[in-house]
């Protein structure tokens, strides 16, 4: 942070306070003289420093812009105060502290104190003690207790003499959480994870497959400008800030209440939430939600059009966004991506999947889903509510999915409680254990409209659970927090008590029966229960990388188990999908018939064109195969394939990046098409290297040809800052790509 002159921090007091937009950034307040009294002149504060360089250091919060002075709750904190006269050594200062509406000492959203001359300590309530005096300049040091309400403060004083003198408002300040604070729910006892997971303003959202995941950057912003006010801001749009705003501020010294109601309203579904969801394709006046590169234009968009939501988001867009503004708000927060996530929608722990003889999904049968990946925050708190075997990452999801308490919003939930099978703990743990653990059952539904059960595998949700490693780019698998070991013993022990902890079964003996909202039913024990396995397996092998514009090539293996020769019906069918595998588009349906002998092997061929699939692809950029294979005595076999198009884009910094000063980036781009497109653009973002966003226009492309495209940027921080680069065309969806720049600080 640039040194500021003294008396940039210096303020004037004012009687009055000044009259501004209820979530702008209220500057410090101005005073004017009281006019002394006979005898002795009346006492005053004339100036005020607020030390922003020097608690901004000591609380890890000088990297926010704002004028107001921003500090850690459960920590000291220092001012110098110059007055008119020198304090007598009878007189004392008399503070008072107030945020939100209707402050009251009874909802300990006020507090008043005086200042002390024994040392100052961090305890139950807000104290002071006078540091050092030098005539008529008094420096006094703060702490507010480690569960005080966090939000906006008004500074007032007094000054205790035989004169009774009226609170002189001194300015404001902002109080956060601390995981440096021992004593704070919200404290993380690793300073790198800290770094990481409270300070870092980027990070990685990971994506796609469970075989093919895909990193993305994300710019967090939190410190950008103005994004502290609107994080505030966002707790007082809530409803129940609505309802009732006194009570509403009393709860913010609360990180359950905070993060379950950040939850609700970074979606727009139950109140003028930040973003719009929008899963059907149909972005008209809105952005796509691959568009997004990071929280901070998200943010800015919402205050600036008066809270209108943001359109559009999708899982990583509202994880993004609660990230930014946990993190900013001083709970240590993360990303986190499940690939083959479950969305359970009747608590059955299952998830069921209606297929006809091609393999298709029967949506309208359908209502649970399995997403090719799920993105959603985890947080770092103790669970004071639960106790301390509960404490630590908690899971939070603002993705609306499920109402939980009428409301769309999910969790926490302690991500210990999950591993366990405790779904019977606040806040919504079963949808989040289905999430990772729940079966995988899917039904062949006949023309007569009987079904099959065809397929069934306990080990298929959950997999590759991930998150960006403390300090470095690469991807770590946190799998074993949330659930044992597939197929383990334990783990199917915790699934059978949190099935039983659902469900209950009646005295006489009768099973109990899970209904679903269509009207059919399924016996609890049957989803115990594997499906039988048949005498041939399948599975599709990718004979050439799968990339974007080419002809897809791929072969669907079958092996028969047995020594007797088998036939086989095989039913193909191929989609564009969405990452929720919605099918979008049918591109493949073909049938075969395959005589197996004993034990023997065969290929099936496949091509898809690229003609048969770019009309309908997605900007997911998924496509999903299925194979039925109907094989003699009514065995039957489905084998599925998902399957993401490869791009890439390549950046590179030449020369060293310093503060102030420009560096050249280049980056290389590729047509990935077999025909010439025009109108690209190149997309660039990244905190502390530019402001905004910048566009760059690039040349026409002739097909597959590669092109370099270099352009300046001037970096404002140091240390390693995040540069976003995407490729956007209307000819193919956006190539996205980051890289991580290391910036020095000047000399």
């Amino acid at each position: 942070m640039p040194s500021v002159p003294r008396f940039a921090l210096l303020v004037l007091v004012w009687l009055a306070a000044p009259t501004r937009h209820p979530e702008s950034p209220a500057p410090p307040c101005r005073g004017s003289e009281e006019p002394a009294g006979p005898g002795m002149a009346g006492i005053r504060v004339t100036e005020v420093d607020w030390q922003q360089l020097r608690n901004g250091a000591a609380h890890h919060t000088q990297e926010y812009p704002g004028p107001e002075l921003v500090v850690r709750r459960g920590q000291i904190f220092t001012i110098t105060l110059e007055l008119n006269r020198s304090l007598d050594s009878e007189e004392t200062f008399i503070f008072t502290v107030e945020t939100g509406p209707q402050a009251s000492e009874g909802l300990r959203t006020k507090a008043v104190f005086q200042t002390s001359t024994s040392e100052l300590e961090v305890g139950d309530a807000w104290t002071a003690v006078k540091e050092a005096q030098a005539e008529d300049t008094v420096t006094v040091s703060l702490a507010s207790p480690p569960n005080a309400v966090i939000g906006r403060y008004l500074l007032s004083a007094r000054v205790s003499s035989r004169r009774k003198h009226s609170d002189r408002k001194l300015g404001e300040f902002i109080l956060l959480f601390n995981p440096w604070c021992p004593e704070d729910n919200v404290f993380l006892a690793s300073e790198e994870e800290r770094q990481e997971y409270v300070l870092n303003d980027s990070g990685i959202i990971f994506r796609g497959v469970e075989k093919h995941i895909r990193a993305q950057g994300w710019n967090f912003g939190q410190f950008e400008e103005d994004i502290l006010n609107i994080c505030l801001s966002i707790l007082d749009r809530s409803p129940s800030h609505q309802d009732d705003p006194a009570t509403d501020v009393s709860h913010r010294h609360d990180p359950i209440y905070v993060t379950r109601a950040i939850s609700a309203m970074v979606n727009s579904n139950n109140d003028r939430g930040v973003v719009q969801g929008q899963w059907q394709r149909k972005y008209g006046g809105g952005t796509s939600p691959l568009h997004w590169r990071g929280s901070v234009a998200i943010l800015q968009q919402w205050f600036k059009g008066r809270f209108k939501p943001v359109k559009y988001g999708q899982c990583w867009v509202f994880a993004g966004v609660m990230c930014t503004v946990l993190r900013c708000l001083g709970i240590a927060t993360r990303v986190v991506s499940n690939f083959n996530s479950a969305h359970d929608t009747d608590r059955s722990l299952s998830v069921d999947k209606y297929v006809d003889s091609f393999g298709r999904t029967l949506e309208y049968l359908t209502e649970d889903s399995m997403w090719n990946f799920h993105v959603w925050n985890e947080s770092w708190f103790a669970r004071q509510d639960l106790g301390p075997f509960y404490s630590g990452w908690q899971v939070l999801d603002a993705t609306p999915q499920e109402e939980s308490e009428g409301v769309f919003r999910c969790g926490p939930a302690s991500v210990a409680a999950i591993r366990e099978g405790d779904v019977h703990l606040a806040h919504d743990g079963p949808f989040v254990f289905s999430e990772v653990n729940a079966d995988y059952i899917t039904w062949l539904w006949n023309e007569d409209e009987s079904r099959e059960r065809v397929y069934s595998d306990t080990k298929k949700i959950g997999r590759c659970i991930s998150t960006k490693a403390v300090g470095s780019d690469s991807r770590v698998d946190i799998t074993g927090l949330y659930k044992y070991p597939e197929g383990s013993r334990k783990e199917r022990q915790v699934y059978r008590r949190a099935v039983k902890k659902l469900f209950s079964v009646e005295a006489s003996g009768r099973r109990a029966r899970v209904r679903r909202a269509s009207g059919r039913g399924l016996w609890r024990d049957d989803l115990l229960q594997p499906a039988a396995k048949p005498s041939i397996t399948g599975k599709f092998k990718v004979l050439e990388p799968p990339k974007l514009g080419h002809d897809l090539r791929l072969a669907l293996c079958l092996a028969n188990l047995t020594s007797q020769t088998q036939q086989v019906q095989v039913n193909l069918s191929g989609a564009t999908i969405l990452y929720t595998r919605r099918p979008v588009a049918e591109i493949l349906h073909e049938s075969h018939k395959v005589r197996l002998g004993p034990e023997e092997e065969r290929k099936i061929p496949i091509t898809i064109s690229y003609s048969q699939y770019k009309e309908d692809l997605t900007e997911d950029k998924k496509i999903l195969l299925a194979a039925m294979c109907l094989v003699t005595k009514g065995e039957k076999l489905l084998v599925e394939k998902d399957i993401t198009l490869e791009d890439f884009i390549t950046i590179k910094v030449l020369g060293p990046a310093v503060v102030g000063m420009a560096v050249v980036v280049e980056v290389m781009v590729v047509n990935p098409l077999l025909e010439r497109v025009e109108d690209c653009v190149l997309m660039v973002e990244g905190s502390g290297l530019l402001r905004g966003q910048l566009s760059i226009d690039v040349p026409s492309l002739e097909p597959q040809e590669r092109a370099s495209v270099r352009f300046n940027i001037t970096p404002s921080k140091s240390g390693p800052r995040q540069l976003q680069v995407d490729l956007v065309s209307p000819h193919f969806p956006d190539i996205k790509g980051f890289v991580i720049i290391h910036v020095a600080k000047a000399k």
